[in-house]
């Protein structure tokens, strides 16, 4: 008589649910134009979420504790004069957001942790360098103010957030439209998938395809017969992917091993209605004192509702094997380092004691300098005899004035940042 051997695991019993009514955001009107993102993005202040807006393209930044029913007058960050298609945080500064759209350019907002009067329509940053639209973003996972953008006009454009600048330009790897991009955990390569369904790991900084055309899959796992786009979330910590059709009314999830058969089913988080799109909690925003392991936030036609997976423990404890070191806000390079070919593993922080969001962040976009370029060799004009000679002196005044302006400049962000930080205390203090 053979007896059946029961796979040893702490996540077998994953157990999903959805939040209570009254921590659900109501009256959202999340949009409806065809795209395959998520149309979701959430990190441990806020949830931003695309939706309808007449004459261009808008999403919504909510702070995570307002829940209940949305103002329909709750100012929107605007901008865009065509759809948004897909949003983005910084995971190095939770009020930095980027946003891609049909109108071919990438904007980069800076959200306030008080809640706007009006409408944000000013980005702190436009990026312009695709010929159709935008349709997908990525931050790099370990280097400060580097984001990658992806076409319809088949190229991969990596920027310098901090300059404006492009850092590479992979413009000659794809034949078909991008469907999806990804980083590794360093930021070192790049997966993608494209209409020619071929999946392919490139090294950006090479511009080369690293490996291409997988013969036979290591595992294959049944779905549905549905046609909805599947979003994959991966929880590098568990182990764990979570499938979510959009279309669909289930979350999937599987554990990844080692050892065959490499993945293993654990269950299924079904609801009535069908999701439009979904949102992924970064691990820092979880609730460790409950042994929550991953957080949706699952989007409805006019609700975004969320989804809650823990792990059942009896003991109050803090829960070591659950809770391994996770990345945190802080980057481990700059983006020129990254740009030279250092590379390095995210910085991790402890969860332990929980995460505590940091204040507002200001992001500083510094254009260079043209005082810093060295002009080409030789005359640039032929200089007439009543041209006055431009002296030392006169250089080293202007660099001076330049200085002083540029002290100015930050004295003053750095006083409507504290006044800002002030009002929101204030409003805090008044709730």
């Amino acid at each position: 008589m053979s007896r059946r051997v029961v796979r040893q695991s702490k996540f077998r019993h994953v157990f999903g649910q959805a939040a209570k009514a009254d921590q659900a955001y109501e009256d959202i009107r999340v949009s409806k134009v065809t795209w395959d993102s998520s149309f979701c993005a959430v990190n441990p202040k806020f949830l931003a979420i695309i939706v309808e807006a007449g004459g261009g393209g808008a999403f919504i930044v909510l702070p995570l504790a307002k829940t209940g029913r949305v103002d329909k007058n709750y100012p929107l960050v605007t901008g865009h004069t065509a759809p948004v298609l897909d949003i983005d945080w910084c995971p190095h500064n939770d009020n930095v957001i980027a946003s891609a759209s049909d109108d071919t350019t990438i904007m980069v907002w800076q959200i306030p942790d008080y809640t706007p009067m009006r409408n944000i329509t000013e980005p702190i940053l436009t990026l312009e360098g695709h010929s159709k639209r935008v349709g997908i973003l990525s931050w790099h996972p370990t280097a400060r103010n580097v984001l990658l953008s992806a076409g319809g006009d088949n190229v991969i454009i990596i920027w310098n957030v901090g300059t404006g600048e492009v850092l590479l330009s992979l413009d000659d790897i794809h034949p078909d439209v991008i469907h999806s991009v990804c980083w590794n955990s360093n930021g070192r390569l790049l997966a993608t998938t494209c209409k020619d369904k071929t999946l392919r790991i490139i090294d950006p900084r090479k511009g080369q395809v690293v490996a291409n055309n997988f013969e036979e899959p290591v595992a294959l796992q049944e779905m549905d017969t549905s046609n909805g786009v599947l979003l994959p979330f991966y929880d590098p910590d568990s182990s764990i992917v979570y499938l979510c059709g959009k279309g669909d009314s289930s979350i999937r999830y599987f554990e990844i091993t080692e050892e065959p058969p490499f993945v293993h089913y654990l269950n299924t988080f079904s609801s009535k209605e069908p999701q439009r799109g979904m949102g992924f909690m970064p691990k820092r925003g979880l609730d460790v004192s409950k042994c929550e392991i991953a957080r949706f936030y699952k989007l409805y036609e006019r609700k975004c509702e969320p989804i809650i997976m823990t792990v059942p423990r009896k003991s109050d404890l803090f829960q070591d094997d659950l809770y391994p070191d996770t990345p945190g806000p802080e980057p481990a390079l700059e983006a020129d380092e990254w740009l030279s070919g250092q590379d390095a593993e995210p910085v991790l922080i402890s969860l332990r004691d929980g995460y505590m969001p940091p204040k507002h962040r200001e992001l500083r976009v510094t254009k260079r300098n043209i005082l810093d370029v060295r002009p080409p060799p030789g005359p640039r004009r032929s200089q007439s005899a009543s041209d006055p000679p431009l002296s030392q002196h006169t250089l080293e005044t202007l660099l001076e004035e330049i200085k002083a302006l540029r002290e100015q400049v930050q004295a003053q962000e750095q006083r409507i940042t504290s006044l800002e930080n002030m009002l929101c205390e204030l409003v805090d203090g008044t709730d």
